[in-house]
């Protein structure tokens, strides 16, 4: 029988948390239902959930300081919901540290997909070759593991794939097109803030000065391409 994922839900709207609730629990998930940022965390202290489901606009500490400390601390996948397709709201929410988004009203089968989808992500898996040298950087496939100046890298499941898919061409040119289709999920029609905010968080890892990229190249009018050539 499959194990399906534990959801926390952080949403102050008790309609919108209920009904999520309702319909992510028929789907076999088991969810954890909070009204606060402050609720969320605590639960998280005590709970293992497999994905957060986070309301950007919360009382108290909103969704986006939420997705920061959640971020912070490691590599769990969040899904933020916000009330509109607002750029700006997108943009900082992704720059925080969310994996993706679903825009209100929240459909329960599309977040059923999203939820599907962020966690195939973090169960990237890699063919079994020696370690990558890059400058810096070495990237072990096999393992998973990133390191800079002999330093672990905390790369959260998208950030690792998206740096996977890159390097594993060097010099390669990739559209964002490309991009969402294998690093987000194959024949995804997202959009490609989800790679532009990425590639800004992978950069603030990876890169000696995110503002003069080594690493992670953008081509303008293309797409992205990994370095150094």
């Amino acid at each position: 029988m499959e194990v399906m994922p534990r959801v926390l839900l952080i949403e102050d709207d008790e309609a919108v948390r209920e009904g999520l609730s309702l319909a992510l629990t028929y789907q076999g998930h088991t969810v954890d239902a909070v009204r606060t940022g402050e609720e969320g965390l605590e639960l998280l202290m005590s709970v293992a959930p497999d994905v957060v489901v986070l309301d950007l606009m919360l009382p108290g500490v909103d969704g986006f300081e939420v997705c920061r400390r959640i971020r912070a601390s490691g590599d769990l996948p969040i899904i933020m919901l916000t009330a509109r397709n607002d750029d700006i709201d997108v943009v900082a929410g992704l720059e925080a540290g969310a994996d993706d988004y679903v825009a209100k009203p929240a459909q329960a089968r599309v977040l059923e997909a999203r939820i599907r989808a962020v966690l195939r992500r973090s169960s990237v898996s890699a063919p079994e070759v020696v370690a990558e040298r890059y400058g810096d950087l070495t990237i072990d496939r096999d393992g998973l593991v990133v390191t800079r100046l002999g330093r672990p890298v905390s790369l959260a499941p998208t950030e690792l794939r998206l740096l996977l898919e890159l390097s594993s061409s060097p010099g390669r040119v990739m559209s964002r097109q490309q991009l969402l289709e294998s690093v987000w999920d194959q024949g995804y029609l997202g959009d490609s803030r989800l790679v532009d905010a990425c590639v800004q968080r992978l950069r603030s890892k990876i890169e000696n000065d995110p503002a003069a990229p080594v690493y992670i190249q953008t081509v303008r009018g293309f797409g992205y391409r990994f370095g150094p050539l």
